[in-house]
């Protein structure tokens, strides 16, 4: 501990130039790692925000709930298994809307759901919609840069029908595009106005859902997988894994991630191999004088330790301050326990970087050193 405080005192330049790369590369792991967090709950915070463990899904939907399509039937039965209080229905469609008067197009998704159901949000401005409150409908919050605002009514593109804001949620979103919540009710006369004219009257005639959503263990599951056969129990991590995008956006963006550790590592071996090989004498005089290699290597991982630290803490500070200064729309988190993971890996690579310099100064012999000193 002695020389490594010693000889950072005495080399401020050169440690300070060292301790601000790895400040800069801390914070590029550290911000690109909240902003794939941020996108990655962005894209599926409704699901991910719903309080269930599992969703059913039509067999040959590969996990999407847009590819799904399921009847009342199969929701009576697997309330069967799970408990009627268990078990809700979800709808899900995007499409676009725009408010009245305006021209403003905006993709949303719309998601129907009971209203008194255990999927249903909590509302954080205006009222809650009920079964009778018919033409009522809760928005996301990012609506309101697109200037809508509790009392606006929004048109649908597609079906033509119109609905009223009677309140805001928050985080409630889908494939990057804000959810629109309307009632049972309301995305069923939704579903009939949309469908084709040949399946207008069978829509009319029979309640359709995306999903069934069930809060059940796996015995249950496995129970509900033989009572449906021609459904398949999905797990909410799969469900969220087979959004359109999300795997590809995840896995893009963990590459980088992976790659900003190697580079880091590669940046500190080679910093600190080349100032072992400037200092090969000095080590060479002290092991002549009786210090022991694994006090120099220890001395060496105190350094590391001391500069990857202060380099993390610094970054984190800095990149809390950039979070509070982002715009609302831009999605970014970045929880404690990635912070710990991100800075327990980024410390970990930072010592196994220092590994060719503690294999130069185990080799370096003391006679030679001082005699190249001397020379």
């Amino acid at each position: 501990m002695y020389l490594a405080i010693r000889e950072l005192r005495f080399a401020k330049i050169r440690y300070s130039l060292i301790a601000c790369i790895l400040l800069l590369i801390a914070f590029l792991v550290l911000f690109v790692t909240g902003l794939a967090q941020g996108l990655a709950f962005d894209n599926a915070a409704s699901i991910q925000k719903m309080d269930a463990s599992h969703f059913i899904m039509e067999k040959d939907a590969n996990h999407r709930f847009t590819r799904s399509v399921l009847n009342n039937q199969s929701l009576i039965e697997a309330g069967s298994i799970a408990g009627q209080e268990n078990v809700q229905p979800l709808s899900l469609r995007m499409t676009t809307v725009t408010a009245e008067g305006t021209n403003l197009k905006t993709d949303v998704t719309l998601l129907g759901l009971r209203p008194d159901g255990w999927l249903m949000p909590k509302v954080v401005e205006g009222k809650a919609i009920s079964s009778q409150g018919m033409g009522q409908v809760l928005v996301d919050c990012k609506l309101k840069d697109s200037g809508i605002r509790i009392g606006t009514v929004i048109v649908d593109q597609a079906s033509g029908l119109k609905w009223t804001v009677g309140g805001f949620v928050s985080h409630e979103s889908f494939s990057h595009t804000p959810a629109v919540i309307l009632s049972e009710y309301d995305y069923h006369q939704f579903q009939v106005k949309s469908a084709p004219r040949t399946g207008a009257e069978e829509a009319a005639n029979e309640t359709r859902y995306n999903a069934i959503a069930v809060k059940v263990n796996e015995k249950q599951s496995e129970q509900l997988a033989t009572l449906l056969p021609n459904a398949q129990i999905v797990t909410k991590a799969d469900a969220v894994s087979a959004i359109p995008g999300y795997k590809e956006e995840q896995g893009s963006l963990l590459m980088m991630i992976i790659f900003l550790f190697i580079i880091s590592s590669f940046v500190l071996s080679v910093f600190f191999y080349v100032i072992t090989i400037q200092k090969s004498s000095q080590f060479g005089i002290l092991k002549a004088i009786g210090t022991r290699s694994s006090y120099l290597i220890r001395s060496i991982a105190i350094q590391i330790l001391l500069l990857s630290t202060t380099s993390l803490i610094v970054s984190v500070l800095i990149v809390r301050l950039v979070e509070a200064i982002l715009p609302s729309g831009m999605p970014f988190q970045l929880h404690m326990s990635s912070v710990a993971l991100t800075s327990g890996a980024f410390i970990a690579m930072s010592l196994a970087g220092s590994l060719f310099s503690v294999w130069k100064v185990t080799r370096i012999d003391a006679l030679n050193a001082i005699g190249r000193s001397a020379a």
